[in-house]
């Protein structure tokens, strides 16, 4: 079991990829607030539109995104961002295809994380309310085949260089996501943390139907993941230390 910010003090920017709009405030949003807070550069990469995800039989695709992406921008201006990229792909449909990656590539070289965190790649089982989200895994093996080895290898997707000047990048870290089992590692947080990436979740007014019990939520399962390290509060996730 590890703790803390990362392997190395002057890390100073990171990268969260996700299929949707909210999935990072879900996921990881705490340790995203902190890292804004300590002064560090965070970008989000949203792969899909966020088109698909209502109830509102009175609510299209087109008005949708538009809400979602709007939503997302005020979350992220609560957490401090430096930006928030949309890729555009249809919500629902994300496959983790050559353009997908290409496309988290391009982002990956441009904003030249220290840490990149993404969603797992497979589907968990061992709960029993939730099966998982098809783009979620589509994200993250898009995402971590983009870290490795198409970010770092400069023959791969020439034209990034060539044509859009797109230097490669080594990505240092990677964190994904993870609740439960394959975790080993738990980032330490304080309340402000959790309170700030609540929120954030709260600007998603779409998707979130009570604030308040997401609230006890959030703060009940990170206080159980800080319990874990000693901490008040904490987020887990899978970490690998690149070459």
């Amino acid at each position: 079991m590890t703790t803390g910010n990362g392997s190395s003090d002057d890390f100073k920017r990171a990268m969260v990829v996700t299929a949707h709009p909210d999935d990072a405030e879900y996921g990881c949003s705490a340790t995203v607030a902190k890292w804004c807070r300590l002064g560090w550069d965070v970008v989000y990469v949203l792969c899909t539109d966020g088109s698909k995800g209502s109830d509102d039989r009175e609510m299209n695709s087109e008005q949708l995104a538009e809400l979602r992406e709007s939503e997302q921008r005020e979350a992220g201006r609560t957490l401090g961002l430096k930006d928030v990229v949309f890729l555009g792909y249809p919500d629902g449909y994300l496959e983790p295809t050559l353009e997908v990656r290409k496309d988290i590539t391009r982002e990956i070289r441009r904003w030249r994380p220290d840490v990149l965190i993404t969603m797992s790649p497979t589907r968990d089982l061992m709960g029993s309310t939730y099966i998982g989200h098809p783009d979620h895994f589509a994200a993250g093996e898009a995402a971590l085949a983009a870290v490795f080895p198409s970010a770092r290898d400069h023959l791969t997707f020439p034209e990034l260089f060539e044509d859009e000047g797109l230097e490669t990048h080594k990505v240092r870290e990677v964190w994904v996501m993870s609740f439960g089992t394959t975790a080993n590692f738990w980032n330490p947080l304080e309340e402000q943390d959790v309170d700030t990436s609540i929120t954030a979740l709260g600007k998603h007014a779409s998707q979130v139907c009570n604030i308040e019990e997401s609230a006890k939520w959030m703060k009940k399962r990170r206080a159980e993941l800080g319990e874990q390290i000693g901490a008040d509060y904490a987020e887990s996730f899978r970490k690998f230390t690149l070459g």
